[in-house]
């Protein structure tokens, strides 16, 4: 049971870690505020358990229809140009902690994370390539413990670290993060469009 955790454990980590939209978006509003970064996280980890609940429930040939996933692309590729445009546009903000007191704020960022990984096409093939193979695990429940224990620790301890550490990058720097991380953004965006109006027709 041990070594199927540890195998769960390296898979989400394996999710979680590389540089992507999500990871883009967690480091750029840790350096505001850790609680607005977690919340982006939660709303990320959401999206997951969405998708594995309803592979759970056998709607994996729905998910993995070409329409489908190029309807994802699309979208969120959009959804993506937005998040870059309001990075790019808050690009001259100082690095201050930045509280939620209402519930629209922590509806908001939630919203953002959960939108971003759910209208992301590699979250739903990660998902059917991960689970199809751990299923034939009898042990699949351990191996899906230790998936949501390791992307719970990422979107955890990540923005903290980068948050904690806020006070060593320079208002110049920020700017440049702010400016690289929108560029990138726009990047993954152009790619989802292009797959999605090119490549899958």
């Amino acid at each position: 049971m041990s070594l199927e955790f540890l195998q769960g454990l390296l898979l989400g980590f394996g999710a979680a870690v590389p540089l992507g939209p999500i990871n883009i978006l967690l480091m750029n509003e840790a350096l505001k505020s850790y609680k607005n970064s977690l919340l982006i996280g939660l709303g990320a980890m959401s999206a997951d358990i969405t998708y594995l609940v309803f592979i759970s429930y056998g709607l994996t040939q729905y998910l993995s229809h070409p329409i489908f996933l190029q309807l994802l692309s699309l979208f969120g590729g959009m959804f993506l140009l937005y998040l870059a445009y309001l990075i790019f546009r808050g690009r001259n903000s100082t690095i201050k902690s930045v509280q939620v007191h209402n519930k629209k704020g922590v509806v908001k960022y939630y919203t953002k994370g959960y939108i971003l990984t759910l209208l992301n096409p590699y979250t739903v093939l990660f998902w059917l390539s991960t689970t199809t193979y751990s299923m034939t695990n009898d042990s699949f429940g351990f191996v899906l413990l230790g998936m949501i224990c390791a992307i719970s620790l990422w979107i955890t301890l990540m923005p903290f670290i980068v948050h904690a550490k806020r006070e060593l990058i320079s208002t110049k720097a920020s700017y440049m993060m702010a400016v690289f991380s929108s560029i990138i953004l726009v990047g993954f965006a152009l790619s989802l469009i292009y797959k999605a109006l090119f490549l899958d027709s």
